[in-house]
């Protein structure tokens, strides 16, 4: 009963989660997505006092409850490591526990947050890393499908599905994504719940919390006839069935143990529950750790508290020419999302978990490829600019790096100005009248002069008001010249009110 009370509430979590970076209405995320704000690293970096009290106390008295229900990396995990027990049933065989390995992770783990956030904390944060799955991977193939029923529905005069454009936002990221997915999937098949007990940073602080849990699996000696069921379908290699002992910092509270079991040696019960004299399975009395180690884990918990397919091509009314694609320009300073705050903040906080990214509608934020900021969001116009009333980026965010911000704040907050590229110009290439970025800024930042050689056409060129620009990047995004705009825009590293 616990086993399957366990299943259906991590199989709920996981189709929520996964459904946030796939949702492209915003409805999901209207209903859950508070679930994205209680995965504990990011409720660590938003200083969420309240999840993180919740999620310690669900793991001192339940156990790594966590990892096994409200961790989607941990849920996938099982779901491959259950594919690979229906190739081969009792798999599993016990192991000591490599705490070298976990501490060493963790410490390099915690350099890496406290130096600004590292390539390192990103790459092996669980949330942040079945994010770039959901959202690199299983996002395109959702929107392909969603798009097959919008052409269906179209056939049948039905507007119940409308087209969306699928485009693979980073190829660095399309490929870690790739990467990560076959290292998981290998290490779970092979050995369950490997990567959580190894590698893990959240693992490694929760397992050394659940030493002292208050509920957990108990073995009965006078019951177990040591069959070895127990050990052989324990995905977490923690049950030392010779010494009637569990490892509890391994110990994901799956409870896979109790319900093979045939005799029912082995219950979920308080820690005082010690079935004989001789067994072993209140592990925390009887480990021997050492003060260095303990005190260690402690101030490392305490620390951490504190596409592969081109974009459809965009086609003018009736079909007849196709537009040129436009080119990114090289930007001195990355433009960040007005609830950013700047190029510090975002970075200590932000997990590159590419929430932010599967969201945004109008395709302005994709992962960086920079190796110094490696897939955290940026914006970039080439597809669509930052509209002042859209939020979105800002109400999904769960680790803090994008702050709420309200429609009426982020009209007022500079994240740029616009520069522009007299060569490229329109009225200065071509000898034609434009006038685009004028038209479409919001803020009226920028103004048509005429140019002084504009002759008898009495030509207007573009003069930009730095003081207005609030850096969306409209004039960019609408500026008709091609493969480069006249017109784009720098970021700044601290953004402002103006």
């Amino acid at each position: 009963m616990l086993r399957k009370l366990r299943v259906g509430l991590a199989t709920l979590f996981f189709l929520f989660v996964t459904a946030l970076f796939l949702d492209f209405t915003g409805t999901v995320h209207l209903w859950f997505g508070w679930m994205a704000k209680v995965q504990f690293l990011p409720a660590v970096l938003a200083l969420n006092f309240g999840v993180i009290a919740l999620l310690v106390v669900l793991t001192l008295v339940f156990g790594r409850v966590y990892c096994s229900i409200i961790c989607p990396l941990g849920v996938m995990q099982d779901i491959f490591a259950w594919m690979g027990k229906k190739a081969r049933k009792n798999r599993y065989t016990y192991s000591p526990a490599k705490s070298w390995l976990r501490y060493i992770v963790l410490v390099l783990f915690i350099v890496s947050l406290a130096l600004g956030g590292g390539v390192l904390a990103k790459l092996i944060a669980p949330y942040s890393a079945y994010g770039r799955i959901a959202g690199t991977l299983l996002a395109p193939v959702w929107q392909w499908g969603n798009n097959a029923l919008a052409y269906l529905a179209e056939r049948a005069d039905s507007y119940l599905f409308y087209e969306t454009e699928v485009w693979m936002k980073s190829a660095l990221t399309l490929g870690v994504a790739v990467v990560t997915l076959l290292v998981l999937a290998v290490l779970a098949w092979r050995g369950g719940r490997t990567y959580c007990n190894t590698i893990c940073p959240v693992g490694t602080v929760l397992g050394f919390l659940s030493r002292f849990s208050w509920l957990r699996p108990v073995i009965d000696t006078d019951k177990c006839i040591e069959c070895g069921l127990c050990a052989k379908n324990c995905k977490s290699s923690c049950i030392d069935l010779a010494a009637h002992k569990i490892d509890y910092s391994r110990c994901v509270s799956c409870m896979d143990c109790i319900e093979k079991c045939r005799k029912g040696a082995i219950r979920y019960a308080h820690k005082s529950s010690r079935c004989t004299s001789s067994c072993q399975c209140d592990a925390p009395a009887q480990e021997k750790v050492s003060d260095s180690r303990r005190a260690f884990l402690a101030g490392g918990a305490a620390f951490v508290a504190s596409t592969a397919l081109k974009a459809q091509k965009m086609k003018v009314d009736g079909g007849l020419a196709t537009i040129e694609d436009k080119v990114a320009p090289k930007r001195e300073k990355h433009i960040l999302p007005s609830g950013a705050l700047g190029a510090r903040h975002f970075a200590q906080h932000c997990t590159a978990c590419q929430l932010c990214v599967s969201v945004c509608p109008n395709g302005v934020l994709r992962p960086s490829s920079d190796l110094l900021r490696l897939m955290q969001p940026e914006m970039s116009y080439e597809r669509g600019y930052c509209r002042p009333e859209c939020t979105k980026c800002a109400d999904v965010c769960p680790a803090g790096a994008i702050r709420p911000i309200t429609r009426e704040e982020k009209s007022s907050v500079q994240i740029g100005h616009a520069v522009w590229i007299r060569k490229n110009c329109i009225p200065v290439r071509d000898g034609k009248a434009c006038g685009n970025c004028e038209r479409h800024c919001p803020t009226g930042a920028i103004q048509m002069v005429d140019m002084e050689d504009g002759g008898k056409k009495k030509l207007k060129i573009p003069v930009v008001n730095t003081e207005r620009c609030i850096g969306c990047g409209a004039c960019e995004n609408l500026c008709p010249a091609r493969p480069f705009s006249a017109i784009y825009v720098e970021g700044h590293d601290t953004h402002r009110i103006i």
